[in-house]
């Protein structure tokens, strides 16, 4: 096995919004939030106020470009 496996950036990025994503929303529901709608307010609006900054929520989410996250959220929705 001499060859270099190659893998593609995207699918490294999208895995690690998948995770940020989790973790956003289960804290925001740890803290009492709707989750979808916080993370629709933020996503429509860029205000990170709609992201708690309880354990770090808002920092991770900050992370990643917002069209990036509606990619892999839409990705994940059509299956493609």
């Amino acid at each position: 096995m001499d060859e270099t496996k190659k893998y593609k950036s995207d699918n490294f990025e999208d895995a690690l919004i998948e995770d940020m994503l989790s973790d956003v929303l289960e804290i925001l529901e740890e803290r009492g939030y709707k989750p979808i709608d916080q993370l629709v307010g933020y996503l429509i609006s860029g205000d990170p106020g709609y992201i708690t900054s309880h354990k770090e929520a808002r920092r991770k989410i900050q992370k990643y470009d917002r069209e990036k996250i509606l990619e892999v959220i839409l990705k994940n929705y059509w299956g493609k």
